[in-house]
């Protein structure tokens, strides 16, 4: 969880600089947004590998079962 703490500190340290900056950097962490849904969808698909249930799922992303699965099941 340590790495997950740093990151976080890393990406709000970024908004903060690019406060200051241009437009480019701007639209760079924007960017960052696509890349954290596809972590997540990374991290749910492998947790329903390892056998947890939508439920569980839930759990840890502040969801019901049924937003869950509708938004990370299979389509």
């Amino acid at each position: 969880m340590d790495y997950l703490g740093a990151a976080r500190r890393f990406i709000r340290a970024a908004g903060r600089r690019v406060g200051q900056c241009d437009e480019p950097e701007l639209a760079a962490l924007l960017a960052l947004r696509h890349d954290l849904d596809a972590a997540i969808a990374d991290a749910v698909a492998g947790q329903r590998r390892q056998g947890k249930s939508w439920a569980q799922i839930a759990l840890g992303t502040g969801t019901t079962r049924e937003a869950a699965y509708q938004r990370w099941g299979r389509k």
